[in-house]
């Protein structure tokens, strides 16, 4: 035993009863007084994980945001294939004074082989709008639209792959089983809607996209919060009732399942699984109704489908066009995360099923943008005549850019991950202005450098979401969408 002369004197303290006694209960109540601070949301506790309180018998329930913001939904256009920044939005006039040309700096090979000579850009460009944005005539309808964007030059992402690509803007990670942005802005907010899915996935015409439902995945969140994909011409499947069922007969059906279902999880109150399968299959139910609903264009004025250019082009761009009203339909409805696709091709499409134009990109890019530009404008007109972006985001994105020069085929632009061009619009965001460069090439970046975490870190501070302490525990790590990385860039914040 330690003689207690041969003790510290605070060693010898904590040997004295009363003075035990007193640390002990003072403790206690710190503890206490902690708890009750925190349940009512007033502990100080920055840098502390938040963890959503779900509720498994209502996964979907609306929830608060950490903070207030400007955007309650948000919906993310996202462009497979790689757009060319250095021909639609980055404009740079020093393409065209060395055109033809090799200048120092171009490396011998890129991802797809040799490298060619610098191209000017295959369309001209033209000052849009009062803030006189330079934007190429391959988007003419979008360019109408300059001064309520907000344009990000200066992206750049960590591969030059198209799967590892899309997987690291849409989950912040390069590899596979990761969950999605909307899986994690559902996951946080829930929805406002309780009879449609809170989060969407509107594929291209054309199918799904080079990482498949990976892009819209849940990933280790827990399965409620993965994206439902359909499209105006793919509804989702068994929503129709078979016609030797009757509609009493099938209310029936519905009010006895509730009912079975409901004492099943008696049983078993803890069971968060076995509540949120059962959470899913009554939306499912809910959807019977609510999806023919929200997908039913017949509505729409003669005025609307012009507008969007769902007749009069390609057979493509109509079918586009009616997936962007659906989209906005959807926005209408409250869903939360509405992801809509222009590009497909899990196999790769080399420019004609998606915008990944290696090869003869005069073409390509123009087949792909006929289908694009005129119906993603008028979504975005539509929005705010409706007033739909006062509290919607809107993220338009790809996953990389193409090359200042041509690939050793001349006639096309190879994966470039070092600079390329994504923007926002709507609730949270400035207006009219670009932010970050890219060098006289468009070939690396020149100043204010985003990083797809950082993109992401944005998207979510302006759904009211702070991006360091949204997280969900897995195999032993606080996960979250931007991993360690990313800063918020302050500078488009409205």
């Amino acid at each position: 035993m330690t003689d207690p002369e041969q003790l510290t004197l605070q060693g010898r303290r904590l040997l004295d009863r009363r003075g035990f006694l007193g640390t002990a209960g003072l403790s206690a109540t710190g503890l206490a007084l902690a708890s009750l601070l925190d349940g009512d949301g007033l502990l100080a506790n920055d840098g502390e994980p938040i963890r959503p309180r779900i509720d498994p018998n209502n996964p979907y329930a609306s929830r608060k945001a950490h903070f207030d913001a400007p955007a309650k939904q948000v919906l993310v256009i996202y462009c497979p294939g790689a757009v060319s920044h250095v021909d639609t939005f980055d404009y740079k006039p020093a393409l065209t004074k060395l055109d033809g040309q090799k200048p120092p700096g171009i490396p011998e090979v890129t991802f797809e082989g040799p490298t060619g000579n610098i191209a000017k850009p295959f369309w001209e460009f033209r000052p849009r709008g009062k803030c006189g944005k330079m934007v190429s005539d391959l988007l003419p309808h979008l360019g109408e639209h300059v001064d309520d964007l907000c344009f990000l030059h200066a992206m750049t992402t960590q591969t030059s792959a198209h799967p590892q690509g899309e997987n690291f803007m849409n989950t912040g990670m390069t590899m596979e089983g990761f969950p999605s942005f909307g899986a994690w802005v559902t996951y946080a907010l829930g929805t406002e809607c309780q009879d449609l899915p809170a989060f969407v996935a509107i594929n291209d015409p054309r199918g799904l996209a080079r990482s498949g439902k990976n892009n819209f995945g849940s990933g280790f969140l827990p399965a409620a919060f993965q994206g439902t994909d359909f499209n105006a011409k793919n509804p989702p499947n068994n929503l129709a009732r078979p016609a030797s069922l009757s509609a009493a007969g099938d209310r029936g059906t519905i009010d006895l399942l509730r009912r079975l279902n409901a004492n099943h999880l008696e049983k078993y109150p803890g069971d968060a699984n076995l509540a949120g399968r059962i959470a899913s299959y009554e939306l499912a139910g809910r959807m019977q109704t609510s999806v023919p609903d929200v997908m039913d264009l017949s509505g729409e004025t003669a005025a609307t489908l012009k507008a969007y250019g769902v007749e009069g082009g390609s057979e493509l761009r109509g079918q586009y066009a009616k997936n962007c009203i659906l989209a906005r339909r959807l926005i209408e409805k409250g869903v939360r995360v509405v992801q809509l696709f222009n590009g497909s091709d899990p196999a790769g499409g080399n420019g004609i099923t998606n915008w990944d134009s290696h090869s003869n990109i005069l073409e390509t890019h123009a087949m792909q943008a006929e289908i694009m530009d005129q119906p993603t404008a008028a979504l975005l007109a539509d929005m705010k005549q409706r007033g739909l972006l006062e509290q919607t985001l809107v993220v338009w994105a790809t996953e990389f850019g193409r090359m200042p020069f041509l690939q050793a085929n001349g006639t096309g632009r190879d994966h470039n991950p070092d600079a390329f061009t994504c923007f926002l619009a709507g609730a949270g965001v400035k207006k009219g202005i670009s932010y970050g460069e890219s060098d006289e090439f468009g070939f690396k970046v020149a100043s204010h450098p985003t990083t797809v975490h950082d993109f992401n870190a944005t998207l979510l501070h302006l759904m009211g979401l702070d991006h360091q302490r949204l997280t969900f525990y897995y195999n032993g790590l606080e996960r979250r969408l931007t991993v360690v990385h990313g800063h918020v860039v302050n500078d488009v914040l409205g």
